[in-house]
């Protein structure tokens, strides 16, 4: 019997919210520029950066990302960076418009879905999102599991 291979991971994807489509049903996604400093740019290279419980929100027509924890680098001296701190999102203007009228319906949210280097700078994939409840959590389930099981029986055939 052969062994299963582990799934490859791309290696510019630093970071991924695995939860997220869980928990949330994604309708539209949208690539931003993260603005780091120095020693965060490090953690987020040596991929310590948690996006659990991250989100982003619109102020002042700008995007800021929340809530979303980037360990301390371990070589950093006293001017090392605050692990929780608000990190502004780099969009155009227009798309910051767009997802400012998209978040101002009643349970939308803005929730990053992946942090990964593209040309060397650090990009966030932020969803926009609604909150499933339980049965959407239960029934995205089952049909992945019923897929799941068409797919094998189609590969013995």
């Amino acid at each position: 019997m052969a062994k299963k291979k582990p799934k490859k991971t791309p290696d510019n994807l630093l970071a991924q919210n695995r939860k997220a489509r869980h928990d949330y049903a994604v309708t539209e996604t949208v690539e931003a520029g993260l603005v780091l400093t120095g020693t965060e740019i490090k953690s987020v290279r040596e991929r310590r950066i948690n996006l659990q419980d991250g989100f982003a929100q619109i102020r002042n027509d700008e995007a800021w990302l929340m809530n979303v924890h980037i360990s301390e680098y371990v070589q950093g001296n006293r001017f090392n960076h605050d692990p929780l701190r608000n990190r502004k999102l780099l969009l155009h203007k227009k798309q910051i418009h767009r997802l400012g009228l998209a978040t101002q319906d009643k349970g939308v949210t803005l929730i990053p879905l992946k942090v990964y280097l593209k040309h060397g700078f650090a990009k966030v994939l932020l969803g926009v999102a609604h909150g499933k409840r339980e049965y959407d959590k239960r029934e995205s389930l089952k049909r992945r599991e019923q897929d799941r099981q068409i797919a094998q029986v189609m590969k013995h055939y």
